[in-house]
């Protein structure tokens, strides 16, 4: 290395600061001790078992064993959830499909690569792909892992001296941070409809003073106290990624790691290969657009009707999404025969998702259906008040969501007691929404079940970013819990 060169690094490792290098450590620790994604939830399905078998529930329930407290002992609650989250898996599927069948498209394809440009060095490059992951996410989170997933790959070609790992954990970043507060958010808009609201939940809310047995939008997430706290995270992300990113002389790039990164258009690209021309009479059908057209057509009608007299966000549902996608990818994609190679190039991103979902539809079984959650949730609530309630129910929340990384389906576990602790301490519910969900969107920070979809399309492995989410996580939860115990005194009742 020359004078000049020496001089260069020593001068870009001095501008990284404390942060940068706090990151790399930590990143250097995960890559060498951290197992792959599959090896979080065999041991956290273990874990999990240890600590009910501590807390007194039962490994096997006989017929007359009264030690099980809600009938099943840990390993029927292990089998009976094991494939409860089937349904789940296959719309976390489709989804994941449909957002990289859009994505892919030529429209999108174009202005990812317009995007794309914008920054100019490696720190802004980091980011940038963390203000736009986190703004994705909070229009809807599951077209943001993959948009900003394939944002990041082609910002990485655009500032080949960016570090790739940082790069895919700020693509991530809006799954850790603000999307449960956004237009998808789980748990506001279960209580926010009647039709997708649990009975028991509903009956709770009524006598937190909703007459109606709903919390509309209004009162959670549009409120200008979450819109404030959501604000805080989101610039304390987009300022923290700017301060943990890597110069260019400490950096692993993509070609440090081995990745190679083809163009999303042109010459070249991964995504939009030659056309075919027709060779035979029956060719035709997979090259003219018609049938797309048609069927886009038949989808548009289905859904003008399906929302028609609904609110619009408290209709919405991973089902309805995944329909928009898929009507959204076929239009884009114009031909059949492109829509088909987007799927079938999408679908391994799905593997991962097909994999794990039933083993964390085990670890779900043996809390939702044993006494765990409820009594975790007891210990909580005898140890607070009402101006500690807010932040020790997101510490909670976001240590269950290591478990139970589902936001909706853990809502439907937390919603009875955590919203019946709250009447009785005088929390607002509605607050309490959104004290949930900023507890549990942190806890995606620290573990990899939704980053399986985006390290699919970056080519990474979940000990590559977790050094660098867990550093988010480290400023981004506090932000969080600062926030919401300053704010709580203007909704509490």
């Amino acid at each position: 290395m020359t004078d000049r060169h020496a001089k260069h690094a020593r001068a870009d490792v001095a501008i990284e600061g404390v942060l940068a290098r706090v990151a790399l450590r930590f990143t250097a620790f995960t890559e060498k001790w951290l197992p792959d994604a599959f090896g979080f939830v065999l041991v956290g399905t273990f874990v999990v078992l240890l600590f009910g078998l501590g807390t007194g529930e039962p490994l096997l329930k006989g017929p007359d064993d009264p030690e099980a407290t809600k009938g099943f002992g840990l390993v029927d609650a292990w089998g009976t959830g094991f494939w409860s989250l089937i349904t789940f898996t296959l719309q976390m599927a489709m989804i994941i499909i449909g957002g990289y069948a859009v994505a892919t498209s030529g429209p999108v394809a174009r202005l990812i690569t317009r995007l794309a440009r914008i920054p100019q060095n490696p720190r802004s490059a980091v980011a940038f792909v963390a203000a736009v992951a986190m703004l994705a996410s909070y229009l809807n989170w599951a077209f943001s892992l993959i948009f900003a997933a394939i944002l990041a790959r082609e910002v990485a070609r655009k500032v080949p001296k960016a570090d790739y790992r940082a790069l895919g954990a700020m693509a991530f970043l809006g799954l850790g941070t603000v999307w449960a507060q956004g237009l998808s958010g789980s748990a506001a808009l279960q209580v926010a409809s009647a039709s997708s609201s649990p009975a028991p939940v509903q009956e709770v809310i009524k006598a937190g003073g909703h007459a109606s047995g709903i919390i509309p939008l209004s009162d959670t997430i549009f409120t200008w106290q979450a819109l404030l706290a959501t604000l805080i995270v989101y610039v304390v992300g987009v300022a923290m990624a700017w301060f943990i990113a890597p110069g260019e002389h400490t950096a692993r790039t993509a070609d440090d790691i081995g990745i190679e990164l083809k163009p999303l258009i042109g010459r070249g690209s991964a995504y939009n290969g030659q056309r075919h021309e027709p060779r035979r009479p029956g060719d035709w059908l997979e090259h003219s657009p018609l049938f797309s057209l048609l069927i886009v057509l038949l989808g548009v009608v289905y859904l003008v009707r399906y929302f028609s007299g609904k609110n619009f966000f408290s209709a919405l549902d991973l089902n309805t999404v995944n329909l928009i996608l898929f009507l959204l990818a076929l239009l884009l994609h114009w031909r059949p025969w492109r829509m088909a190679r987007a799927v079938r190039d999408g679908a391994p991103a799905a593997a991962g998702v097909l994999l794990q979902f039933p083993l964390y539809g085990g670890i779900f079984g043996m809390i939702a259906y044993t006494g765990i959650s409820a009594r975790l949730a007891g210990w909580l609530v005898q140890a607070s008040n009402q101006f500690l309630f807010p932040p020790l129910v997101a510490l909670y929340s976001c240590i269950l969501g290591i478990f139970v990384p589902s936001g909706g389906s853990k809502w439907v576990i937390e919603a009875p007691y955590v919203l019946q602790a709250a009447n009785e301490l005088r929390v607002d519910s509605g607050w309490m929404v959104v004290v949930y969900d900023l507890g549990e969107a942190s806890a995606n920070l620290l573990q990899p079940f939704w980053m399986l979809p985006t390290l699919a399309i970056l080519g990474l492995k979940a000990r590559d970013i977790m050094g660098y989410t867990f550093t988010m996580f480290l400023a981004c939860f506090p932000a969080a819990l600062i926030a919401m115990t300053l704010l709580a005194p203007h909704v509490t009742g």
